[in-house]
């Protein structure tokens, strides 16, 4: 995730940074995925893991939220949000 964000991070327009942004959103989810996997198999405790899908579900979130800001401001280029 945070080899993609960094890529984002350095998109050459806004269109790029969505779509990268996109593919940190499918990676985070993805991990979010190992998580419950590992869980599932008892290779994490319930605190461990509850704890990490916590912090997983809050980049998720962040990472949605920053796609649907940038997609409002390529639909109205006057705002300032």
């Amino acid at each position: 995730m945070g080899a993609n964000y960094r890529a984002a991070c350095r998109a050459r327009s806004k269109r790029d940074f969505i779509a990268k942004m996109g593919i940190v959103e499918e990676e985070a989810d993805e991990s979010l995925f190992w998580l419950e996997l590992l869980a599932a198999k008892g290779f994490l405790s319930e605190a461990q893991a509850t704890s990490l899908m916590r912090e997983i579900d809050e980049i998720i979130a962040m990472t949605v939220a920053s796609i649907k800001t940038s997609r409002m401001q390529l639909s109205n280029p006057q705002s300032e949000i």
